[in-house]
């Protein structure tokens, strides 16, 4: 296993660092979307935060948050939903692609789960995470736990991992940073980091390889679009030139008794930036499974249904749900778009 990667520190500067990625095909945003999965339980019921497809063992692995009063091997009691998220719990869960769960796993004090990317090794996977969590209380009074490093550790089924764990290695890109997260670019071999330097979060994209091996030289770096037409931002991925980033809120209701929302279009956004010149080239409202009762959406990532044509991308959107305004355990929904042009 390399040794924990704390090397240099990269100074990056606002907008792009260099136009080095190549140009690539970019989803359409205006296609529809489509149905992967609908309302799958996942180990906890707590909200789907974020989750990442290994394509090669057709495996999907989400994180959230550690139900309240769940004790843990080692635990001396148990904890609430506040404790949880002040401390950085989460859940991973391992799903095939039904959606029937075949494994899960446990990391203390790692994050909020804002993103969860997945490197295909073997018949598992090893995962990456945000980790070394703060916490940080918000203008609600939320106090949640936001990682200031990145962990790269092998799935283990039934593990309880804590950020002291002998398995993992851990990463520090962009010294002083912190709200530290990561994604996948599972075709060209890329890792993408979200990161906030000085009060405002940047995205920089990496070779895989080079990452791994302690080197922190960004291929492209870019500033995250802000203003009033986003709302709480909710996860990224990338693919080739662009970054995909999602944003919106759970739908409100005027009541708990009925199933129409105050808005129904929602506020939902997928927003595409090119890598190279750090300007949103589109961005456009989302209305994939708005059916669904409750739906706040959760997390960007890049699937491959068939590994022997990886040109065949499908950009999935995830969101949490649940059956009612009385049944509030939150399940998991998936919606893709695949139309490349």
């Amino acid at each position: 296993m390399l040794g924990t990667a704390t090397v240099g520190s990269v100074a990056l500067a606002g907008g792009t660092a260099s136009a080095a990625v190549a140009t690539s095909t970019k989803f359409d945003l205006t296609a529809p979307s489509s149905e992967l999965l609908r309302e799958i339980d996942l180990q906890d019921v707590r909200v789907l935060q974020s989750f990442s497809f290994d394509n090669a063992n057709k495996h999907i692995y989400t994180v959230g948050l550690v139900q309240e009063y769940r004790q843990l091997p080692g635990e001396s009691r148990q904890y609430t939903n506040a404790e949880r998220s002040a401390n950085g719990d989460l859940v991973v869960t391992r799903l095939d692609l039904t959606g029937a769960e075949i494994g899960r796993m446990y990391l203390k004090g790692f994050g909020h789960g804002v993103s969860i990317a997945a490197e295909p090794s073997g018949n598992s996977a090893y995962l990456w995470t945000e980790t070394d969590a703060v916490a940080e209380t918000d203008a609600n009074n939320n106090t949640n736990g936001w990682g200031t490093k990145l962990a790269r550790f092998k799935f283990a089924n039934g593990a309880v991992l804590t950020t002291g764990s002998s398995q993992l290695t851990k990463f520090s890109p962009v010294s002083g940073a912190d709200r530290t997260t990561v994604a996948i670019d599972p075709v060209n071999s890329r890792l993408a980091v979200r990161y906030r330097a000085s009060n405002v979060f940047k995205f920089s994209l990496y070779d895989l390889a080079t990452f791994k091996s302690g080197t922190f030289t960004p291929l492209a770096t870019v500033t995250q679009p802000t203003g009033s037409a986003y709302s709480d931002f909710q996860g990224f991925t990338s693919l080739g030139q662009y970054l995909y980033m999602i944003d919106g809120n759970a739908y409100t209701y005027a009541n708990n008794t009925t199933t129409t929302p105050n808005n129904p279009d929602g506020n939902t956004y997928i927003t595409r930036i090119d890598w190279n010149t750090g300007s949103v080239s589109d961005r456009q409202l989302t209305k994939a499974g708005q059916s669904l009762y409750y739906r706040e959406p959760e997390g960007l990532a890049i699937q491959i249904p068939d590994t022997s044509n990886m040109a065949a991308c499908r950009l999935v959107m995830g969101f949490a749900s649940e059956n009612s305004a009385t049944d509030t355990d939150k399940m998991a929904s998936l919606y893709y778009k695949s139309s490349l042009v």
